[in-house]
Formats: structure tokens, sequence, C-alpha cells
């Protein structure tokens, strides 16, 4: 499983998660190219490296060139992504974040979201932020987000309203159920756009899933601290298999009285909003009515997105939530090269070995399509070529063991010399 770690250990704020992003790996062209999509004027990014205690990252800067309007509402900002060219995923993540911060400033002025007013997150540059996180984190294409222990930071922050504590009220609000601690620097160490952003992404809270870190990235923070680095950490790896499983929501709701046609479009909506699994389920309902339930599995982070989903795309009055347990085994995505083109292939690991191999079925499907062969013919072909490969592979451990177990990884009728 690909994950994402967040390692909040001096706090995150929206222009610390770009640098952290663009540290990771993503390309500053592809960023600034996707924002463009949005057609907002006003603004240009300075990204720079820079060091914390020695520490070298990526910061990233969202400076205003012209004046603006004071405030948005939440409607104004939607407008503003709903008419952009951005790709649907992006515009319902973006979203979701600023939906995050609207209940949050909602509740603490005892109003409602369409009434609440931004003030600095309705700002171009935090408009970018938001929407560059969303863009980041759907092209990096993870299937878990592991948060750890945030901090707060202590002190006052200025702002519209004037002085108020640190964590500003938005802040707390947005934070409630993660693993916090506060006092470490005397600054604003978590904005709320940087707490909306790990609450909306977030998967798994508090920091004690173990991970195989594959790249690191950093992203500077523009205050500085003497004992402890403003940085913000993000790790990409693989999730370690863990024998005790971890706990999971099932949605779940009973329907007699929907078009069975909605079901395809409402499972597919569920699936690009981040349920791991969405099933449906005849049963018979009171007075002997036929019906069907609605079953929905997901991590913690994506259940507010997928009930609203499901209460504005189906009949449903009501929904039930359950923990549960869930284990699952490590999985590793991998490219394979084939005489019809990449494949995306999905190995599934016990204890470190292999257990499973299969390639996506929608690129098989798409490789059929485009080829006018039946899908059996391509699977057939993509799956034999995972098995010789594998033979190969067991053929090469054979040799290594006759030839007196040396640990070199060359395959037979391979040189030594570095390929290029």
């Amino acid at each position: 499983m690909k994950v994402l770690f967040y390692d909040c250990f001096s706090g995150i704020s929206g222009d610390m998660n770009l640098g952290a992003m663009l540290d990771l790996g993503i390309e500053k062209s592809f960023l600034t190219t996707e924002l463009g999509k949005l057609n907002l004027k006003g603004w240009k990014m300075a990204v720079e490296q820079d060091q914390r205690h020695g520490i070298f990252g990526t910061k990233v800067t969202v400076i205003r060139t012209r004046q603006e309007k004071a405030h948005r509402h939440l409607s104004d900002i939607e407008q503003i992504i709903n008419e952009s060219q951005l790709d649907k995923k992006t515009r319902e993540l973006s979203i979701r974040i600023f939906r995050k911060l609207a209940e949050a400033e909602a509740a603490i002025h005892g109003t409602t979201t369409d009434r609440v007013h931004f003030h600095e997150v309705g700002a171009v540059d935090s408009i970018i932020d938001i929407v560059g996180a969303a863009i980041c984190f759907n092209a990096l294409k993870v299937d878990a987000v592991f948060v750890s222990e945030v901090e707060l930071g202590s002190g006052f922050a200025v702002c519209d309203h004037g002085n108020l504590p640190v964590p500003a009220p938005a802040t707390a609000e947005i934070v409630k159920g993660m693993t916090v601690k506060k006092g470490g620097v005397d600054f604003e160490a978590t904005t709320p756009t940087g707490a909306a952003i790990l609450a909306v992404l977030g998967t798994h809270f508090g920091g004690h899933d173990a991970f195989r870190p594959e790249r690191t990235g950093y992203g500077i923070g523009h205050k500085d601290h003497p004992q402890i680095p403003n940085l913000l950490r993000v790790f990409l790896g693989e999730a370690v298999e863990s024998p005790s499983g971890h706990e999971a929501l099932l949605l779940e709701c009973n329907i007699d009285d929907m078009n069975p046609e909605f079901f395809e479009h409402l499972a597919e909506r569920l699936f690009e909003a981040g349920a791991s699994d969405v099933f449906i389920s005849g049963t018979i309902m009171k007075k002997g009515r036929p019906g069907n339930v609605l079953s929905v599995i997901c991590e913690k982070g994506f259940a507010d997105i997928l009930r609203e989903i499901i209460f504005r795309e189906s009949t449903s009055v009501g929904i039930r939530t359950f923990t549960f347990r869930k284990d699952t085994l490590s999985r590793k995505f991998e490219t394979l090269k084939s005489d019809y083109g990449d494949v995306t292939v999905k190995r599934s690991f016990l204890h470190g070995k292999e257990v499973s191999c299969k390639p996506e079925f929608t690129e098989i499907k798409k490789i059929a399509l485009e080829k006018g062969l039946p899908v059996k013919e391509i699977y057939n072909y993509i799956m034999a070529q995972i098995i010789n490969g594998r033979r190969r592979k067991a053929k090469g451990e054979r040799l290594k063991t006759i030839v007196g177990g040396k640990t070199s990884n060359q395959e037979p009728g391979t040189s030594n010399r570095r390929r290029k």
C-alpha cells in the first residue's frame, strides 16, 4: 500500500505543504501549469532552496501581485474552482478542504457555512495553497495518508479579528480527533489551512503505523526557531503489513425506492472520493418489499464526503456507520512493459512473501478496446508475462545457490558493466 506520511514535528501551513510536495518530487512546471487552469489572476509563485538548522528543503511563497476583494464566501471560492479547467477529482478535493474550513468558521461564529466570510483563507494565496495541495496529492496516487502528532505552537497570532491565541480557534476546531501537542515553538506552527489539509487527506492519525520510506521531502516555513527547525517533513513509501490490522469504517443504508440504474453512477462517485470498496446486496424489507443494502468500506478520513455523496446521489435518508477491524495484505504497484504498452501490476504480500499478482483490469479493458481484441486474450497474455518473469527470477535465485550462494543480483546472460 502506497502511503504519504506527514511528520508535523513543527506544524504545517499551506506553503510548507507545497514546499514539501515539490521537494518530494512534484515538478514545479507541472504544479504551475495545473494551477493556471484556475484562471485566477493576481499571483505568482516563488520557489527557492533554503535551510533550517542545516537541513535543506524547498520554500514556497505565493505572492499577490495586485489588490483584490477583501473577503470571499464559500460559494465564491466554489465558483472559481468549479468554473476552472482542473480535473474533477482535484476540483472536488479542493472544495472538500475549503468546506472543512467553512465548517470550522461557522461553528466558531455561530452561523452557517454559506454565510461565513473567509478572510485570510479566502485570499488568492490561500486558494493557491489549497488547490495546490489537491493537485499534488492526486498526482502522488497514494492509498493512505499517515499523520504524526501535530505541533500547534504557542503565543498569539495576528489576523483580521485581532490577536488570537494559538492555536487559532478555527485550527482548534479542525484538529478535533487528531493527536496534537502544544508549546514546542513560540509561534503559530499549524495554521487553519494546514490543519484542514491534514483533516481531509489524513486516514491514520497519531504516527503509530509502520511504513517503509522511499522518498523524503522538506517544506521550509517562513519563521525560524533557535531550538526546533521550522520544517514540514513528508515521506512517501510503502506501508508495512501490520499483524494487528487497523480500524476502518463501514457505511451502510437500505434503499428500496431508487432507480437501479443509479447505482452504477453512485458507486463511481464513491470510489472517486476515496471509498475502499462499494457493494450492493439484495434484501427483503418491511411489508415484503425487495430492496438493496448499500455498503461502503472506507478509512476514517473519507467518511464525511462519502456520507454526503450517498445523501446527494441516492434516495437514502439515513446511514449507519460501524467501526470494524480491517486486516489487509501489504501491496506494491509496479509497471510492466508489454507488447501492448505499459500495464500496472498489483503484487500482494503476506509476511514479506508474494501471495498474489494481477494486472489492473481497467487498463486491460482499455487495451482490449483500443486493439479490438477480447479482454481475456489481453489478460492471459499479461499473466503469462508475469509468470514467465517470476520463473526467470526463481531460476536466477537457484543459479546463485548452485555457484556458491553469491549475493549478486546479476541475472544469467548479463554483464557486470553498468547498463545505461
